[in-house]
């Protein structure tokens, strides 16, 4: 039996939620826009967030209050 560290779930599920949110929300804007290539980048690359964070800013010029708007 593998024994896990007591500290690792505290670690990985506000990772995991770090994750799936900013991914969401930079998948949403690419579909939105019809930006299939980085879709699929986007959808495939796991990066814990800061390819998707890079897209949502750098490529998608978006001010951070626009993130969330529709």
């Amino acid at each position: 039996m593998i024994n896990y560290p007591e500290w690792l779930p505290f670690v990985l599920i506000p990772l995991l939620i770090w994750t799936l949110f900013w991914k969401g929300l930079a998948l949403w804007h690419a579909a939105r826009r019809g930006s299939t290539f980085w879709f699929i980048i986007l959808l495939v690359i796991n990066t814990a967030g800061i390819l998707e964070i890079i897209y949502l800013i750098v490529t998608g010029k978006l001010k951070t209050d626009e993130l969330f708007k529709k």
